[in-house]
């Protein structure tokens, strides 16, 4: 919702700031800046921090530049105040899916689908609310006075307590949506109270020996792999509506019915794809979503100029990029483990083919107006993710290095191989060996007692004494029953003995 509500209410910000909206166009850049650089820092302090804190302050960092951004009156002020909503908001890109992967483990599919339908769902809110909220508040301008809005005729009779800042009427969205996170930042305040330990900086043996071979290589390609697909995503949705009328032919109507088609089938199946993933494996619907995008592209380049073709194309494009994103970092943890810095890497490379990829088609685009540049960004896009994915695959499912199991076992090993509960097992073990070594010495000490007692009886004490010694030379058989009792027990019976 605060990435999308800028759109609606873009003319108003540049009436405050007394400039146009092609000039105040390089708010964006400075969105675009603070949004890579959020990644990259938060990619470090989420393996060092708690990540519920980080959440909550990245929630109350959007939300006061939000609330600030109505009332920017300087060009320089209104960057400023961009850039850092912007930071936060590759806070909580790289945050929200650390959090998830980290909580639910290979069982993420359905919440991470879950996280990136909310995207979906905030982007297709936030315009309504622009267009809705000054319908349902009736006035033509709200002053602020203290920490109550009132309308513009009652604030005469309180001019001590009044602020020279006013809004208009479109403007008021960003209030409600500042409203809303800052009730999220207080439950992720509430979280954080609740943890006892640092979670995000706790590795587990498990994850460790997850960690495939080819760790670097893997999130290295998945960076490749998510520029491209986002990339082609934002240019598609950017640039079909303009193609539509220029290419095509079609009229402002159709054409943006053309583009509403897009997103909102691609929110749509996003919405599914919580119940699809608990049904199938996260390789299985990203290789389903490739095809998909590739068989649209295809389409869509060879039957450029058909309308029909264009409807399906960009129905059927729209539904299989919309799973995607997400089934790409659950399929990732999988096979290795995506840590902060994992993480801040793929919304990096997201953002950086969200601001390459829709610049070069038009670049392109202008330079030749008769070729669907459009169309052959989105198919080539498609053939890299198609060769990017099996490389993933085959790096990903390479056996691990079996060396470091041999020879000297090392300290890594014997921490595996150690625990508490197999040290009181060896414990319990001595204790029983300690026991068998008494039991055996009392049976030798018996048995020399029985031979000199044998010595001097009669011969009815010495068949007896024969019969006893029997029972002793046999392996140890009239202590048996001494054995197989508790350690405390045999000792007691030695103790008697020896009395």
């Amino acid at each position: 919702m605060a990435i999308s509500v800028l759109g609606p209410t873009f003319p108003e910000l540049a009436e405050n700031v007394g400039s146009t909206v092609g000039n105040i166009s390089y708010v964006f850049v400075g969105r675009s800046l603070g949004y890579l650089c959020g990644s990259v820092l938060g990619g470090v302090l989420f393996d060092r921090i708690n990540q519920h804190l980080l959440l909550g302050l990245s929630m109350l960092a959007t939300c006061g530049g939000l609330l600030m951004l109505p009332w920017c009156k300087k060009a320089i002020f209104l960057i400023g105040v961009m850039s850092v909503v912007g930071t936060s908001m590759g806070f909580l890109d790289t945050g929200g899916n650390v959090v998830i992967l980290n909580t639910w483990g290979d069982e993420s599919g359905p919440h991470v689908q879950a996280l990136h339908f909310s995207f979906a769902l905030g982007a297709f809110l936030a315009p309504i609310l622009a267009k809705l909220i000054p319908e349902i508040l009736p006035l033509e301008k709200i002053h602020i006075i203290g920490s109550q809005v009132v309308p513009v005729d009652n604030r005469t009779s309180q001019k001590l307590l009044d602020l020279p800042l006013g809004i208009k009427k479109p403007m008021l969205s960003y209030i409600v949506i500042s409203t809303y996170l800052l009730l999220v930042s207080l439950f992720l305040f509430i979280l954080y109270s609740k943890t006892q330990s640092n979670q995000s900086s706790i590795k587990s043996s498990e994850d460790k020996l997850r960690t495939a071979k080819h760790h670097n290589a893997i999130i290295f390609l998945l960076f490749l792999f998510f520029f491209c697909y986002v990339g082609a995503e934002v240019a598609y949705g950017s640039y079909i509506f303009t193609y539509s009328i220029t290419t095509v032919g079609m009229d402002h109507d159709k054409a943006a019915g053309l583009n509403s088609i897009f997103w909102g089938l691609f929110a749509a199946v996003r919405g599914l794809a919580i119940c699809v993933a608990t049904c199938l494996y996260p390789g299985t619907m990203l290789l389903l979503s490739m095809i998909g995008c590739a068989v649209a592209s295809l389409f869509l380049l060879l039957f450029h100029t058909h309308p029909i073709v264009l409807w399906v194309g960009s129905a059927l494009y729209g539904a299989s990029m919309a799973t995607t994103f997400p089934s790409g970092f659950s399929w990732a943890q999988q096979y290795t483990t995506i840590g902060g810095k994992a993480a801040s890497l793929f919304v990096v490379g997201a953002a950086l083919g969200e601001m390459a990829i829709p610049a070069s088609v038009g670049y392109l685009q202008g330079m030749f107006p008769t070729y669907p540049v459009l169309m052959y960004a989105i198919l080539a896009s498609s053939v890299l993710t198609a060769i990017l994915f099996p490389v993933m695959y085959k790096l990903a499912t390479y056996p691990r290095n079996k060396t470091r199991w041999d020879g000297v076992e090392t300290e890594d090993r014997q921490a595996l191989l150690s625990g508490p509960g197999i040290e009181e097992e060896e414990e319990d073990a001595q204790l029983w060996n300690d026991a068998d070594f008494e039991a055996i010495e009392m049976n030798d000490q018996s048995k020399n007692c029985c031979n000199t007692v044998m010595q001097a009886s009669t011969s009815e004490v010495t068949s007896t004494s024969e019969a006893s010694n029997q029972l002793v030379t046999k392996n140890g058989a009239a202590s048996e029953p001494i054995a197989n009792r508790s350690p405390s027990f045999k000792l007691n019976a030695d103790r008697e003995k020896n009395d």
